[in-house]
């Protein structure tokens, strides 16, 4: 049956694919993409599967297995995880890679309310992951970067595209710009623009990660990126790696939950910190801190135009306060008489 296919390798296949959808996706989506095929390809790698073309469905099986067992994704990952190479599969079967309909073999599970809402970061976690910075990190790019995503709620790809001129330190705000033409697009496009205040505490640490560790490097559009490496604008990659870094409790708080041995661990170094069952991704980070704000009794309506998502998104994908909670806030409002 592979007679007519072509070899190609998952490599090419997904590099092919990202170059197709470039044109019609945004920047974000593809980086998502991006980062769900890489995993793919990774596992094809060890695997041992250098050819697409003999690829099928027992072949399905067995890597969503593994990211569901080795890899523990929760159900709502598993879900964007398949769902992306369901859409791969169906394109590498237009150039010939695999067999047609193969993406049809791929069964999406089911999500529920609870899924789209499982993991957050809670203000106690939080702090002590930024008192662990404060104190052996102060003013480093990891501390500017965790303190501006919990204070704000910023999706990573937002606060990576800030530049140095966008921060006003006298006036004490960030300024969100969508620049589609020079790598640094919003999730929503320009409705994504606008102004979000910070707090005295974050704009020390800002001005002295700008003052005294900033590297002073500009980006290929020869803009100076407030996040930045030694050598280029801070990567969504390098973005999301910092975060699993310092969510990981070894780190922070010096103790294992799962009662793993540092020596023994896989999670220990860098690289790996994502496979640290307890280390979470950006967004888990943006849904502690809306819940945070939502829980502080700050309206839904200012916390829906700070954080840039519609109320009734903040209900279904980022509010974790009980019935109970939202009653008891609501009385707040009544009046006595």
């Amino acid at each position: 049956m592979t007679d007519n296919l072509e070899p190609l390798t998952p490599g090419e296949a997904m590099q092919m694919y990202l170059d197709e959808r470039s044109h019609e996706l945004a920047d974000a989506t593809i980086q998502s993409h991006r980062y769900r095929l890489k995993q793919f390809v990774q596992w094809c790698e060890e695997d041992g599967i250098g050819n697409l073309n003999g690829f099928s469905g027992r072949d399905i099986h067995r890597f969503r297995v593994k990211r569901r067992n080795e890899d523990e994704l929760a159900t709502a990952s598993m879900k964007g995880q398949l769902a992306t190479l369901r859409m791969f599969l169906r394109f590498c079967a237009t150039i010939d890679a695999v067999e047609p309909g193969l993406d049809e073999k791929i069964i999406l599970p089911t999500t529920t309310e609870a899924d789209a809402r499982t993991e957050l970061l809670n203000p106690d976690r939080a702090r002590q992951i930024l008192d662990f910075l404060n104190q052996y990190r102060y003013a480093r790019l990891e501390h500017a970067l965790m303190e501006v995503l919990w204070h704000t709620g910023l999706r990573i790809g937002a606060a990576i595209g800030l530049d140095r001129e966008d921060y006003s330190s006298e006036e004490q705000y960030l300024t969100l710009v969508h620049r589609p033409e020079e790598g640094t697009s919003l999730k929503n496009g320009r409705k994504s623009e606008r102004l979000v205040a910070l707090s005295e505490t974050v704009c020390e640490v800002l001005d002295d990660w700008l003052s005294v560790n900033h590297p002073g490097v500009r980006d290929q559009y020869e803009r100076e990126p407030l996040f930045a490496t030694k050598i280029d604008r801070l990567s969504r990659t390098r973005g999301r790696t910092i975060v699993y870094q310092y969510t990981r409790p070894c780190v922070y708080a010096d103790s294992c939950p799962h009662d793993r041995e540092l020596d023994e661990c896989d999670a220990v170094p860098t690289e790996r910190s994502h496979a640290c069952p307890s280390s979470l991704s950006p967004h888990p980070v943006r849904r502690g801190a809306i819940t945070h704000f939502l829980k502080s009794d700050v309206p839904e309506n200012v916390v829906s135009d700070r954080m840039d998502a519609s109320e009734a998104v903040l209900d279904r994908h980022y509010d974790q306060r009980s019935e109970r909670e939202k009653l008891r806030q609501r009385r707040r409002y009544l009046p006595e008489n």
